[in-house]
């Protein structure tokens, strides 16, 4: 890999006598890497690297950390690469194009195992090497993009506070990139967020989120989907308010508002992994809580005696019941889990196995006990935040569970982004 010294910062900015010297420790959640102020107080400075010494300005301070910007490197990490996109550094999507992906996912499963030590408590987490994506680029189904102020398509900054215009990402299919450089908006349309997802066969649907009921008028020459979503409700401008996602020769219905996983190679490699892990039979029932539109049920319907999704998106949901129509041992609850799952307890008492997919913000404490009594004898924790799932393995295994085994898995390449699958067995 081609090695180089890069300069994050504006050369016109006067440096001040305020800015300061120090070495970096090591990368964290959230694509910081952390290093000591004078004082003692952790410091978290983006597009870092474990090792490098760094000039920085503080750009915020709290009583037990700060933040600041990477002003200059003084010396670099021999890990530190050229990044392969302009924007890398000012854009905020990326955080690790500065290292290998090889760097990438030892990094990655580090900072997992810290978080389960630090916030879990866990002595020695079980965490397996990560499995590397098969793409490191252009693996995205499914891009977000936002409106700069004259309407360019963009990205919002690594500082979060305005959407800088751009003119490539590496990120998404090649079907998205062919698109969106193509795409033009006039002024004022009330258009928050501008989205692109590819299906089967380089299926494409352009949806378009705003704060107003109104569909914007739209010129369209492509052959695609265009869907205008105000509070979830799609209204259809050209094509369908769906395309399909095709997961081991498996078609999956997912409508606009409807939530699938962005790299669809690494979904299947989740659910290869979890056939492997979860040896359920025709005598046994799973629970899978916060199913979506069916990705785990589908491919554990056939195994299983019985099947009981849990969802709280209506478009989910009927996404779900069309996925899984084939199939007569499966139930479907929509509503918020911590509202469905107590009701389950007084229902059903006992599950034998049960899939976990919680947003990031892991379990409600709710879940977390009707999930104790349910008392399934193998959990199945898929993770997108180390943090929480750190926090739910806690809780988990004071109520009797035993963590075996936590995988993590490379959905998002060049990003801090670590999405996991944990074992959790009643012993």
């Amino acid at each position: 890999m081609e090695k180089s010294v890069r300069l994050l910062y504006n050369p016109s900015v006067n440096l001040q006598p305020s800015t300061i010297n120090l070495q970096l420790e090591k990368l964290t959640y959230g694509g910081d890497a952390m290093g000591r102020l004078p004082d003692g107080r952790a410091v978290f400075i983006p597009f870092g690297l474990q090792g490098e010494r760094v000039r920085i300005r503080l750009t915020e301070q709290k009583q037990n950390f700060a933040r600041g910007e990477l002003l200059e490197i003084l010396e670099p990490s021999p890990n530190r690469i050229v990044a392969k996109c302009k924007h890398f550094g000012i854009c905020g999507g990326c955080h690790y194009q500065n290292l290998s992906c090889e760097n990438q996912l030892l990094a990655k499963a580090e900072i997992l195992r810290d978080q389960l030590l630090r916030i879990g408590k866990i002595e020695n987490p079980p965490v397996a090497p990560m499995v590397a994506s098969s793409s490191e680029w252009n693996y995205r189904n499914h891009v977000q993009f936002h409106l700069t102020e004259d309407d360019k398509i963009g990205f919002v900054n690594a500082a979060g506070n305005t959407v800088i215009p751009i003119s490539e990402c590496h990120l998404p299919e090649s079907s998205i990139n062919s698109l969106w450089p193509q795409l033009e908006f006039e002024a004022d349309l009330d258009i928050s967020r501008v989205s692109l997802r590819a299906g089967a066969d380089d299926d494409l649907m352009l949806v378009l989120e705003s704060d107003s009921p109104e569909a914007p008028g739209l010129e369209i020459e492509a052959d695609i989907s265009v869907v205008h979503l105000f509070e979830d409700h799609p209204v259809v401008v050209a094509g369908a308010d769906h395309h399909f996602i095709r997961v081991f020769g498996r078609d999956f219905k997912v409508s606009a508002p409807s939530f699938f996983q962005v790299n669809t190679a690494m979904a299947e490699t989740m659910v290869e992994h979890l056939l492997a892990s979860l040896p359920i039979t025709p005598n046994d029932t799973l629970l899978d809580l916060y199913c979506g539109v069916g990705l785990f049920s589908a491919f554990f319907a056939s195994r299983a005696g019985g099947v009981i999704g849990v969802e709280s998106s209506e478009s989910a949901c009927e996404d779900f019941a069309f996925n899984l129509d084939e199939f007569d041992n499966v139930e479907l609850y929509e509503g918020a889990a911590e509202e469905i799952l107590p009701a389950l307890v007084a229902q059903i008492g006992k599950m034998d196995y049960a899939i976990v997919d919680p947003p990031r913000a892991g379990l409600a404490p709710r879940v977390v006990d009707a999930m104790q009594a349910l008392g399934p004898r193998v959990i199945a924790y898929v993770s997108c935040d180390p943090s929480t799932l750190a926090r739910d393995a806690k809780r988990l295994i004071t109520g009797g569970y035993r963590l075996v085994q936590v995988t993590p898995f490379d959905l998002f390449p060049q990003t801090y982004h670590i999405e996991s699958i944990s074992i959790f067995e009643k012993p």
